[in-house]
């Protein structure tokens, strides 16, 4: 008698395979001063999701996430949009970052998460989304890609000299 594999079968079958790698959740950091980072990520990590709850700035800013390696932020290179689509919907391409359109402006927190996915060759794919406690909403997408394996995650601003005051900030990794 044979029987047919359903969902379950094939998530145990992939859970046990040789190489399948757990969800990590690091630790939760308070934002605070003009950047937070993660490093220490493993070379395995395929997709990174970085949480943010009731992160605000002192100025006003907006958020920026960067991606790194050997211990170092790219800077430049990212090719992507970021979008305000609430009220007067307003578009934006970056370069510097996955950035966030408009402002932070305290006492304005942001509430949301970022995945980024190796597609292949050190290179990365993100999709942020981000609610205000104003009512305000922000998509981000697009692309970088790293001179190695990513080890390092960066949430700063995009002006560098605004300060986070508010909210925590966490990853996790797969």
């Amino acid at each position: 008698m044979t029987r047919s594999r359903d969902l379950a079968d094939f998530a145990d079958s992939a859970a046990n395979a040789e190489g399948a790698r757990p969800l990590i959740l690091s630790t939760a950091q308070t934002a605070s001063g003009t950047s937070v980072d993660f490093t220490g990520i493993p070379s395995w990590v395929k997709r990174i999701t970085v949480m943010l709850n009731g992160v605000s700035l002192s100025g006003s800013s907006s958020l920026r996430f960067r991606l790194g390696t050997g211990g170092t932020v790219a800077t430049s290179g990212y090719l992507g949009t970021t979008s305000n689509p609430a009220g007067s919907p307003t578009t934006q391409t970056f370069t510097a970052g996955f950035d966030m359109y408009g402002g932070l402006t305290a006492p304005t927190a942001a509430y949301g998460a970022a995945v980024f996915t190796l597609i292949g060759s050190n290179a990365w794919v993100g999709s942020v989304n981000i609610a205000t406690s104003l009512a305000g909403f922000n998509v981000i997408a697009g692309t970088v890609t790293l001179g190695g394996a990513l080890d390092i995650v960066r949430i700063t601003t995009i002006n560098g000299t605004d300060t986070f005051d508010a909210g925590t900030i966490n990853i996790m990794w797969e």
